[in-house]
Parts: C-alpha cells; structure tokens; sequence
C-alpha cells in the first residue's frame, strides 16, 4: 500500500503597517491586529496548492494603508489618481520557476506585495453590512489570488474568481 504524504506548506508573511490614522474610527486598529494573517494565508495556499510552484516555503508582504497613501501608490503604478480597496504587486508574472529536484530550494519562493486600504475597506464592510475582519478577508483572498495569476477581464472569470474567494473565506470561518 502506498503511503500518501500531505505537502506541508510554510508561509512567511510580513504585515507592513504604514496606516497613518486618518480615520476617526479609534477601533480600527484593534480590529485588524487581531487578524490570524498568517493562519488564513497558509490555508488559503494549501487550497490553491494546484497554482503554485513548487516550493518548501512561500513569501508574500502586506501592507495596511490610509485613502491617502493607497492613492499616492494607485497613482504611481497604475497612473489613476484615486484611492482603491487592494493592490496586488506579483513577484511571479514570468513562468513559474521548475524544481531542479524534489527537495526544492530552501529559499522561501516570494509571491508579491498586497496593499490594502484600511479606509476603503471599513467603508465597504460597513456598505455590505458585515464585519471589517469580513472585508480584509476578502480583500487579502482577492489579492492573493492576483499574486497566483488569477485576473478577471471577463464575466466568467470574474465569477469564477469570486466563487474562489468564497470558498477560500469559508475556509476559515468566514461568511460574506
């Protein structure tokens, strides 16, 4: 009988708290410290393992920012002088690098950058009547998904996309 063994996936996350505090909302900062980052991201990476590469381990930053610092960052890189809820800046846009063997390298594989706009993402949760933690899930997911080549030009990638992202939330206990 063959033994079945379960890939084991690590993921270094570096969360990047530039929120400069703009918002009148003294709970903010509570609500997404107490975010299990690292917890979701790993579990959502074992789901996606399929759009992976190959690696022992993984990396990815994220950042919380302001409105006004999510601007400044639109405005340079996409060239729209306006805030936006995420950002997703991927490491891997070329081909997906090809294991040399099966022990891979023990390097941890660099995903991208995720940038999220506090702001904006209390003002979606509070116009969708659920929970900050509820928007920064669906917002870092959607990001994530950016990061592994995932996009949505169309009506049927989108659905596609969001149907993901709701999987991947209730993953961790969290209904949209």
């Amino acid at each position: 009988m063959e033994s079945l063994t379960q890939k084991t996936i690590s993921i270094e996350v570096y969360i990047e708290n530039t929120y400069d505090r703009v918002s009148s909302d003294n709970n903010l900062e509570q609500d997404y410290l107490s975010i299990p980052w690292s917890i979701w991201l790993q579990t959502w990476l074992g789901i996606l393992d399929k759009d992976l590469p190959p690696a022992n381990t993984y990396e990815l930053s994220l950042k919380l920012v302001s409105d006004r610092q999510m601007q400044t960052i639109n405005y340079q890189y996409r060239h729209q002088d306006k805030p936006t809820d995420v950002l997703a800046f991927a490491a891997l846009e070329a081909d997906l690098p090809k294991p040399k063997d099966a022990n891979y390298s023990l390097e941890p594989l660099y995903l991208g950058d995720l940038v999220i706009s506090l702001d904006t993402a209390a003002q979606q949760a509070q116009a969708q009547g659920h929970s900050l933690t509820t928007e920064l899930a669906w917002l870092s997911a959607h990001g994530l998904l950016h990061l592994l080549g995932w996009d949505h030009p169309d009506e049927s990638s989108l659905v596609k996309m969001l149907n993901c992202q709701t999987q991947l939330l209730s993953s961790v206990s969290i209904t949209t």
